[in-house]
């Protein structure tokens, strides 16, 4: 009797056994499972075999994805992978929203795709939550009964719950059992690149829009004006476009993918200081010393003339991008890092005087340029953003209080630390140079950031060199952005940037979705980043 029960057992279980079914029991893989046998057939003559067992699942492990999920809640199943009649189902009420999310997926994972049936069994279907059921950007994905459900109380949120799915099924096949909520700890999370001193193709820059999209980044920065270049086509002062530049057409098309990856694109035309391109075709705008030497990038804020150029590009381009943020700039205008500003520029101090009562000071009149730059852009009801050697202390005006400060440096001359900002009740984002600044041939001691320096060691509250601020500060850090700046512009390839940037990005990812220490240790985490 008992051999007989055994040569039934082996026989119901063997077949059971494949590659592909010890493939997906590595280690944080789901352990797989088939539906239940079917019933042994009695046999005359024969004893009556006992119950074949059901299947018994080890209980699920977190998906391995980059950011890593914030929450798993396990259970015992045999997960979910993709089948050949498998499809991405969107509920009729929520087509309009999420059929591009859609579709995206099941082109990723070689899925069908309907919007008009209900989901069925190996399906994944994807479905938005009600309004405040969630924080912004959040998810749940559910894994169970052969399935999977993504909802979030916005677009964003299922897209994200997608990401996770795709990276899933690519680190380990298939999609544990259990469920996933899943949120960012920052609302800005992104790259800083510098199209202007280096021309980066339309092409190229797409290609880092879907690597960001994948690790949940939401945030291009574009600096397309500075002292060596300004590259994106302009039809009301086509003389200041370097070549070669990116068309108004491919700017667009660079915008729609972004925003399809829920990725704002944040322009930035830097001013008073780094307009040296528009200069070369304006020199009568070019602020002079006292001396009548010429200043390096900087127009005369004394002049209205380049208050009106300045202001004539950017509702040019306002309408260009859509998204809700524009950056100001702000930095290093070269008349405020001088011994004496007033002797320096008389012209700049009695303009100050004039504008803000006898007591003003050249910084009141940058102040000032700022603040009316922000006037302009304001109404578009973009968020304003500005680096933030470009806000003074001690002055008889101040910057307007909804300007996002930008912080990257405490190195420049008059650079304020950053608890100043901090406790001037200040929004801030980390672009922290000691960490995050990716500066094309190593000058002035810059040097290449790794993943693992980010990884280990940065963190969101890390705005300056090494030292955090208190965490009591953590609401009023936005979140960061790695930059790209193109100081020597061929000290490397397009090809050799991205690579580059990879793992750093990677790791601000991580840092910037989850504030708590990450969970597994760089080798592994760089491990799962060449993987995927």
């Amino acid at each position: 009797m008992a051999t007989a029960t055994v040569a039934a057992l082996l026989s119901l279980t063997v077949p059971g056994c494949s590659a592909a079914s010890d493939e997906a029991r590595a280690p944080n893989a789901p352990t797989p499972g088939t539906s239940a046998p079917p019933a042994a057939r009695t046999v005359p003559a024969e004893p009556t075999p006992t119950p074949t067992p059901s299947p018994t699942y080890a209980l699920s492990t977190a998906p391995r994805t980059i950011p890593a999920v914030r929450e798993h809640v396990p259970a015992r199943g045999p997960g979910w992978k993709p089948a050949p009649d498998a499809r991405v189902v969107v509920a009729q009420a929520d087509k309009a929203a999420l059929s591009d999310e859609a579709k995206l997926l099941a082109g990723e994972l070689r899925l069908g795709f309907s919007d008009t049936e209900p989901a069925r069994r190996g399906d994944v279907e994807l479905a938005l939550g009600a309004k405040g059921s969630g924080p912004a950007e959040s998810y749940a994905l559910t894994v169970g009964d052969g399935r999977v459900k993504i909802t979030g109380p916005d677009e964003a949120g299922v897209f994200y719950g997608t990401r996770t799915l795709k990276q899933a099924v690519k680190a380990a096949g298939s999609a544990p059992e259990g469920t996933v909520r899943d949120a960012p700890a920052k609302p800005q999370r992104g790259l800083n690149l510098d199209i202007a001193r280096k021309h980066f193709t339309a092409d190229w820059i797409e290609d880092r829009l879907r690597e960001m999209g994948d690790l949940k980044l939401n945030q291009l920065g574009l600096h397309f004006s500075d002292d060596q270049a300004f590259r994106i086509e302009s039809t009301g002062h086509p003389e200041i476009v370097s070549t070669p530049h990116l068309t108004k057409a491919e700017v667009r098309r660079i915008t729609a993918l972004a925003e399809s990856l829920h990725i704002t694109v944040v322009p930035e035309i830097d001013s008073p200081g780094h307009l040296g391109a528009v200069l070369r075709v304006h020199p009568d705008l070019q602020l002079r010393d006292v001396q009548g030497r010429a200043v390096k990038g900087a127009v005369d804020i004394s002049n209205p003339a380049a208050a009106k150029l300045v202001d004539e590009l950017l509702r040019e381009y306002l309408p260009l991008f859509p998204g809700g943020a524009w950056h100001l700039g702000a930095d290093e205008y070269q008349a405020l890092v001088v011994r004496d500003p007033q002797a320096s520029f008389p012209q700049l101090a009695r303009a100050a005087q004039q504008r803000y009562g006898p007591s003003a000071r050249v910084q009141d009149l940058a102040t000032g340029w700022l603040d009316d730059r922000a006037d302009v852009v304001r109404p578009s009801g973009k968020a304003l953003k500005a680096w933030n050697d470009g806000f003074f202390s001690g002055g008889v005006t101040s910057a307007a209080k909804d300007i996002q400060v930008e912080y990257w440096t405490g190195k420049e001359i008059g650079a304020r630390p950053p608890l100043e900002y901090l406790r001037e009740g200040r929004k801030v984002v980390n672009l922290n140079d000691e960490y995050l600044y990716y500066v094309l041939g190593q000058p002035n001691q810059f040097t290449y950031p790794t993943g693992r320096r980010i990884y280990e060691q940065w963190t969101p509250l890390v705005l300056r060199g090494t030292t955090p601020v208190p965490a009591q500060y953590d609401d009023q850090i936005l979140g960061g952005r790695l930059a790209v700046w193109a100081d020597l512009a061929g000290a490397q390839t397009q090809a050799q940037v991205a690579d580059g940037i990879r793992l750093p990005l990677a790791a601000l990812s991580q840092k910037v979705w989850d504030s708590r220490p990450p969970q597994q240790p760089w080798n592994d985490f760089k491990a799962l980043a060449d993987r995927l």
